[in-house]
């Protein structure tokens, strides 16, 4: 059975798994519809998210789905809860391929690691322990000075095996699709 979706659905949709801002203009290339229609549905989807815990933001002629701002304590209480849990399997992959790689973007970590690491970056930031740097128009993550700390070591290259990580990491990003 396939359904036909709503175009604001689908902006929902890729606004949601991505996480962050998200130009107009790709969002139309994507679904194949102009700009003026991509305006539309983000009007529309603005219109249903009312009243709920998500709000739609739009900056720069880019969009991002984003918590409502009245939900900020229940989802300060919840973050504070996580960063007390152990770091998950996800995570600490996650964490290794920012380490040994310096900088990588989110679908380098996502290609290494074969699923999604929307989360596990999340975790990871929430704590502390990577930072993300806009660098043109990708994000990277790189380690941050606090998880190097806590490591402690005061360079990246003190990593065990890190000459060895960092090119088999290369050679994995760096392989044709």
């Amino acid at each position: 059975m396939t359904s036909i979706m709503k175009t604001s659905s689908k902006i929902e949709a890729i606004l949601f798994i991505e996480s962050e801002p998200f130009a107009i203009k790709k969002l139309a290339d994507i679904l194949e519809i102009s700009k003026e229609e991509v305006d539309q549905a983000i009007l529309e989807l603005k219109s249903d998210l009312e009243g709920r815990g998500l709000v739609l933001i739009e900056n720069n002629d880019h969009v991002v789905l984003k918590t409502h701002p009245d939900m900020s304590d229940l989802l300060t209480k919840i973050q504070k809860e996580e960063t007390e849990k152990e770091l998950t399997k996800s995570a600490l992959e996650t964490l290794s391929i920012i380490c040994y790689h310096q900088k990588a973007t989110k679908s380098e970590i996502d290609y290494i690691r074969g699923v999604n690491s929307t989360i596990s970056l999340r975790t990871l930031t929430i704590r502390g322990l990577i930072e993300k740097k806009q660098e043109g128009k990708s994000n990277h993550y790189t380690p941050s000075i606090d998880l190097l700390s806590v490591l402690g070591i005061t360079d990246r290259t003190e990593l065990q095996d890190f000459e060895q990580l960092s090119k088999n990491i290369a050679g994995i990003i760096e392989k044709p699709e």
